[in-house]
């Protein structure tokens, strides 16, 4: 085994359960004070349904190696607007209220590494594409 393989797994799997637990915690904590502090901060709370479900379902995804690239991506997206629309103005480390984003910020970098390098080693997408050559060209 290559090591960028391994990191890339240990990358991809810590990523996927941090993102289904936190999605998972949105869910048992009330889903109702995420859709009203989206509502407060001017985005649609229905949206925090959407969220919710991406972080748990993408998480379980990235765990078990399922559509690594195309979930770390919306991730990546995902990560962006927490940033810029919910913790920005509060500063990289938090204001002393509210949390910073530079857990955003980290999740963000490992999500783009994923979306760019993909995760194959204990995939299911070896499994279920496994006659498509998915490599990408070095830059």
């Amino acid at each position: 085994m290559k090591k960028i393989e391994v990191s890339t797994l240990i990358l991809r799997v810590v990523l996927g359960v941090t993102f289904f637990i936190h999605g998972l915690v949105k869910f048992q904590g009330g889903i109702e004070n995420i859709v009203g502090w989206f509502d407060s901060i001017g985005l649609p709370g229905a949206l925090a349904y959407g969220v919710a479900v991406l972080e748990m379902v993408g998480g379980l995804a990235l765990i078990i190696g399922l559509g690594s690239r195309i979930v770390s991506a919306l991730l990546v997206l995902l990560m962006l607007g927490a940033i810029v629309k919910g913790k920005l103005a509060v500063g990289f480390l938090g204001n002393g209220q509210g949390a910073g984003w530079e857990l955003d910020l980290a999740l963000l970098a490992m999500s783009l590494f994923i979306a760019i390098n993909d995760s194959k080693m204990f995939a299911l997408d070896k499994v279920f594409f496994k006659g498509q050559n998915n490599q990408t060209q070095s830059l």
